[in-house]
């Protein structure tokens, strides 16, 4: 909101102004706290990686009409359709896991071992080493970008595309957009093992 972090950013003004009778702060609290409830009283958490495998197809279809044709997405293309068809698998493994009522020793053990799953294919996605000059932030598919109205997904690749732009040789500009893929595919392909079960 225009106002966030100025002098006016003030109770008075927010309940003058911004959201006098404070609807907003109401709606929003209900938001967040029916979805801590639902994350705390499912059997098996409500991730959706179908969806997120058709984001990522979409965000490479967006890369490439922006590249230069001497780049490769091959990689990146082959580790999306593979985290594609391991959210498939999931997906029909969640279907039949919802349906059994029964909540014995067995039953319990894989829904464990798929929330497991679930939460381990999200932290694929993120890099140790973090963004190159933000390293604070660590996931390579959604971040900020340096340059956001160019590219508002793989911050990596976008930061790179943003570099490429000054200073050194087209070469190694191509081979450091290059080098930004490969990250953002072993990322992708780390959360295809964690969503197979292959903890590695």
């Amino acid at each position: 909101f225009p106002v966030y972090h100025t002098a006016f950013d003030s109770y008075n003004w927010m309940a003058e102004y911004g959201d006098p009778f404070f609807q907003r702060h109401v709606a929003a609290t209900a938001i967040w706290g029916l979805l801590a409830l639902r994350l705390a009283d499912d059997s098996v958490l409500p991730f959706d990686y179908l969806s997120y495998a058709n984001e990522l197809r979409l965000y490479r279809d967006k890369l490439s009409s922006m590249l230069d044709h001497k780049i490769s997405l091959h990689p990146l293309t082959t580790s999306i359709e593979e985290f594609a068809s391991a959210a498939k698998e999931v997906d029909n493994e969640l279907k039949e896991l919802r349906l059994l009522e029964t909540a014995d020793q067995f039953v319990d053990m894989k829904r464990r071992a798929m929330n497991d799953r679930l939460m381990l294919a999200e932290k694929g996605f993120l890099d140790g080493d973090g963004l190159k000059g933000k390293q604070w932030f660590k996931h390579l598919v959604f971040g900020p970008p340096n340059d956001a109205e160019k590219l508002d997904f793989f911050p990596g690749i976008a930061d790179s595309m943003t570099r490429s732009s000054t200073g050194t040789n087209k070469k190694e500009r191509l081979a450091d957009i290059q080098h930004e893929i490969w990250k953002v595919t072993r990322a992708v392909q780390r959360a295809t093992s964690a969503l197979r079960g292959e903890f590695t």
